[in-house]
């Protein structure tokens, strides 16, 4: 079979085509590595240490250390990939489908990992993982072993916030970092302590119903404004207007508002927060094209993935928000199982913004919670240092793809390789691989390496054979 065959070629006719040398080779793929992980770590941990509000004892002891160790783990992985590749060159005499992409990636990304922090490596390694599953998915539709469905991603979201709500409102049932974020883009008010039924339901705070009572009095309709309107208070006075008499069940928390006002509010909210978010994004790319393309400049705020993210974003929140109160005014109770309803229609938002690595990445999250909660259960077993493991693996799944079938892989992580080996990863001799059938050359009909005779010993032997 020809995915069980090796070729003869020497790792200079396949890998670093650019220089017959291995030991050169390898020094320039570091040497590249090292340059681009400094520059993508150094402001990644600088903005890190702004945001947390580190103290300066951090930024002149801790930083620099940080930002080399983690530069250090993404230099080692780099170039102790084209070390291997060449190694297991020279002890197979040759390559197989596995050895130039799987065989050679594997040992040099268990290795880099343990370089790597063990705070960031569970990250990473979810980070890969989810990666080298959308690949091996990929792959499997190419070769017609399974077939996408469609809206799959949607679908998948769906699934995976259902049940990602459910634990948010379940007791511990979420910590750490997605507990926080969903407690910043759902709401405290979601969080019930335990079921909460209409007979014992809180009624309405006093303080509320005096401050309900003062805004209609005659003394404060004719008492001035002393403060300055904005343009976000004005239309947070004009929704709060709109909705002022709307209804409020007993159970619902969100004593302040009632239930048509709770979920337009989320929604102006969030919406807000995703619109900014993707102007901050295209904030470098505008400042590029300040000066050279200035008519480009409206683009940043009129864009149309602007109001996608921010539509996606806000219809999550209200649509959740809107099925929850809708539920507890039919059931008549604040139950943890809402959750999974509510959870499931609000998935439905990513009809705005789809998005396959979202879907993957939350998915495998969400993977990760469950199995920790079943180690803490002890239904699953602990399997120490599973996660170098994984993402030893994980990454060189990846590899193989990046070099026997990029089309499979996805295009940002594609790019990333290129410009941490500043584009050598595509100057490999992609066409000899076409044997193993791959269409490894699908996207490189157009190159072919120069190689110099002297070191190509399947061109000497081509020409010994033609005398």
């Amino acid at each position: 079979m020809a995915v069980l065959s090796k070729i003869p070629h020497n790792c200079y006719e396949i890998g670093h085509t650019w220089d017959p040398s291995c030991v050169h080779s390898a020094a320039a793929v570091t040497r590249s590595a090292l340059e681009v992980s400094f520059k993508i770590y150094a402001p990644l941990y600088l903005i890190a240490a702004i945001l947390r509000r580190r103290k300066k004892d951090y930024y002149l002891k801790r930083l620099l250390p940080e930002i080399l160790w983690s530069t250090s783990f993404l230099t080692t992985n780099g170039g102790l990939y084209i070390v291997f590749f060449c190694i297991l060159r020279k002890l197979l005499g040759g390559f197989y489908s596995w050895s130039a992409g799987f065989g050679s990636a594997l040992p040099a990304s268990y290795i880099a990992i343990l370089l790597e922090r063990k705070s960031r490596r569970g990250l990473l390694t979810i980070y890969m993982a989810n990666l080298a599953t959308e690949t091996l998915f990929r792959m499997a539709v190419t070769r017609g072993i399974v077939r996408p469905i469609r809206h799959g991603e949607v679908l998948l979201f769906c699934i995976t916030a259902s049940l990602y709500m459910f634990f948010f409102r379940s007791k511990d049932g979420l910590k750490g970092f997605a507990f926080s974020a969903l407690k910043f883009i759902i709401g405290k008010e979601e969080i019930p302590t335990h079921s909460i039924t209409a007979d014992h339901g809180s009624a309405r705070p006093p303080e509320r119903t005096a401050a309900v009572e003062a805004r209609g009095s005659p003394a404060s309709a004719g008492r001035p404004d002393s403060r300055r309107r904005t343009l976000l208070a004005y239309t947070r006075e004009l929704l709060e207007s709109i909705c002022k008499h709307g209804p409020r069940h007993r159970c619902c928390k969100h004593y302040h508002d009632n239930c048509i006002s709770y979920c337009v509010k989320g929604f102006v909210r969030m919406f807000s927060v995703g619109y900014l978010i993707q102007c901050c994004l295209k904030v470098p790319s505008a400042f590029r094209q300040m000066f050279s393309k200035p008519s480009r400049l409206p683009s940043l705020f009129y864009n149309k993935e602007n109001f996608q993210l921010g539509a996606f974003l806000g219809s999550f929140v209200s649509i959740y928000k809107g099925t929850s109160c809708l539920l507890r005014w039919l059931r008549n109770i604040d139950d943890e199982l809402h959750a999974l309803i509510a959870g499931f229609l609000a998935g439905t938002s990513m009809f705005f913004y789809k998005s396959t690595t979202i879907s993957m990445y939350l998915f495998s999250k969400l993977v990760e919670t469950m199995y920790f909660k079943g180690i803490e259960a002890g239904r699953f077993p602990y399997f120490p240092h599973a996660d170098t493991i994984i993402y030893a693996v994980s990454t060189a799944i990846c590899f193989q793809a990046a070099v026997m079938e990029v089309q499979n892989l996805r295009p940002t992580y594609w790019k990333f390789l290129l410009r941490l080996t500043e584009g050598r990863f595509a100057l490999m001799n992609r066409q000899v691989l076409d044997v193993f059938g791959t269409q490894a050359s699908k996207d490189f009909k157009d190159f072919v390496p120069k190689l110099d005779p002297r070191y190509a010993t399947v061109v000497m032997l081509a020409r010994r054979r033609t005398r």
